[in-house]
């Protein structure tokens, strides 16, 4: 049996998201992986839908909104705030945006493990994206 791993937080943003977001890589196991997104503060992210992952998102940091529809028009638009955990099902897409104050930054699990390119589909969304 393998002990497990660690690894913290990198200084510099590792890859910039399909959606925007400035992305750090954690770390993966066979079921999951984990990553730190950091979008700046005022701006707003690219609409997406996932393919074949779905995720669970902690919002470490900042404030802002996420706006998730299961058919890219009709959806729910949830405040985001330090402390707020929310799920994101395969299929789903979404869309956020941060707070004119601060960056807002989140830790997500992605299921299965982030696969690679073209695992974000881009799609339209209610806002206009400023990343």
């Amino acid at each position: 049996m393998e002990m497990g791993s660690t690894k913290a937080l990198p200084r510099d943003y590792d890859v910039v998201a399909p959606d925007g977001s400035e992305v750090r890589i954690l770390l993966p196991l066979a079921g999951g992986s984990m990553a730190h997104f950091l979008l700046p503060a005022g701006q707003v992210s690219r609409a997406v839908r996932h393919r074949t992952v779905e995720e669970i998102w902690y919002v470490l940091s900042g404030a802002g909104e996420m706006w998730q529809s299961a058919d890219g028009r009709d959806g729910d638009v949830v405040p985001l705030s330090a402390g707020m955990c929310l799920t994101i099902p395969v299929g789903i897409v979404f869309q956020f945006r941060s707070g004119n104050d601060q960056p807002l930054a989140a830790v997500a699990v992605t299921m299965p493990p982030w696969p690679g390119d073209g695992e974000a589909e881009l799609v339209g969304g209610l806002w206009e994206p400023a990343v």
